[in-house]
């Protein structure tokens, strides 16, 4: 089966030489393409968010009429100058919540949610999640994205680097 690329399905890759993205005199993020086209109060989306986390950037805007419309799609992040890297993680913040968890206190299974009481680097706190195999994602070679009923994610970037007792906690309830 043949994969199909961004331009065959009509989808624009957005290069570091042809694309420039700054921060406008209030304050907004803009994009000028080839220094023709200019975008205002541009922001930015994850395609893969867990797989891709610096890669596929979907850049948007909002048109005249209030829709939304997509400017193009930036492959890899690290290929932009730093400035850019920057504004651009600044609006993918805006998009997303994400914790790093570090410690697994407690999980509790009650009405088809999982209740968790984890430590994060923000300091020890508590989310629930729908107890499905969806809530649950691959994250790199060893860790899990879970999604909370809120779609907040809480990344564990590594099983191996949670203590013994807190991975058994965990994989009481997520075993996949």
């Amino acid at each position: 089966m043949e994969r199909a690329t961004l331009e065959a399905v009509g989808a624009r890759y957005l290069k570091p030489d042809a694309t420039r993205i700054f921060r406008g005199r209030l304050g907004s993020i803009h994009c000028t393409i080839e220094e023709r086209e200019t975008y205002a109060n541009v922001y930015c989306k994850l395609c893969m968010p867990v797989r891709f986390p610096t890669r596929y950037i979907s850049v948007w805007y909002t048109d005249d009429e209030n829709k939304e419309k997509p400017i193009g799609v930036i492959e890899d992040l690290e290929t932009f100058p730093a400035e850019t890297r920057e504004l651009i993680g600044s609006s993918l913040s805006h998009q997303y919540f994400e914790l790093v968890i570090d410690r697994i206190y407690d999980v509790k299974w009650q009405f088809g949610l999982l209740f968790f009481d984890v430590g994060t680097g923000e300091g020890r706190m508590e989310f629930m999640m729908r107890w499905q195999h969806d809530r649950a994602m691959e994250h790199g070679d060893n860790g899990k994205v879970l999604l909370d009923v809120y779609e907040n994610r809480y990344v564990i970037p590594s099983m191996d680097k949670l203590p013994t007792g807190d991975r058994d906690r965990l994989m009481r309830f997520i075993y996949w």
